[in-house]
């Protein structure tokens, strides 16, 4: 499929939009690193938050401190989360799983 044609308002208001859901999305990882956000919070705001619910659950977790990309792909097979999942497509007994595991 061939992408549209855009003009260079319509393009310069599509890279906008991008940057800031980009920058929203790095103060929501930012955050969670931080401890001022936490993970089932977030879960929690991925139902009705457009940034939360585009985030990758494996970004949230690779977030926290100490744990890298080994470590959260463990507490993903863990809790029966595929890799590439975010948080808006997430069912109720995977969040539960998620935050049972990260306890």
């Amino acid at each position: 499929m061939a992408l549209p044609t855009l003009t260079p308002e319509q393009r310069e208001a599509a890279q906008a939009k991008s940057r800031e859901a980009r920058q929203a999305r790095s103060a929501l990882l930012a955050g969670i690193k931080s401890g001022d956000e936490s993970i089932p919070a977030v879960l929690d705001r991925g139902k009705s938050d457009p940034i939360a619910g585009k985030t990758k659950v494996s970004q949230l977790v690779r977030a926290l401190p100490g744990y890298g990309p080994a470590k959260a792909a463990a507490v993903l097979e863990q809790a029966g989360i595929p890799e590439d999942r975010r948080v808006a497509g997430l069912g109720s007994r995977q969040r539960e799983a998620l935050v049972s595991a990260l306890s």
